[in-house]
C-alpha cells in the first residue's frame, strides 16, 4: 500500500501550502488539486524558469508526475485554456 500526502490549509489564504506542495512534488506519482479557483495563482522557480499556475496543479512541472483536476475545482474554462496554451508554448506536455 502506498503513502497519501494531503496538504490542507486552515487560514485565509496565502499560508505556503504551494512551497509545501512543490517540495513534496519532487518524489509524488500524483498531485491532484480538489478545490478552489483560479483567483490565486501559485508561482514557482524550477531550474530558473519561473511559472505561475492557477488551476492546473505543480506536479505538471516534474517528469512523471500525474497533475489531476478534481471535481471540486471551481474551473474557468477561459483560464485554464490560457494556462494551457502557456505551458504549451513552453513545450510543457499535457494531455
Amino acid at each position: 500500500m502506498g503513502n497519501n500526502v494531503v496538504v490542507l490549509g486552515t487560514q485565509w489564504g496565502d499560508e505556503g501550502k504551494g512551497k509545501i506542495v512543490d517540495l513534496l512534488t519532487e518524489r509524488a506519482k500524483y498531485v491532484v488539486r480538489y478545490q478552489g479557483g483560479h483567483n490565486a495563482g501559485h508561482t514557482l522557480v524550477i531550474n530558473g524558469e519561473k511559472t505561475v499556475l492557477h488551476l492546473i496543479p505543480s506536479g505538471i512541472l516534474r517528469e512523471n508526475v500525474t497533475s489531476i483536476i478534481g471535481n471540486g475545482v471551481v474551473l474557468s474554462p477561459a483560464a485554464l485554456m490560457k494556462e494551457m496554451k502557456e505551458l504549451e508554448d513552453r513545450g510543457i506536455p499535457f494531455s
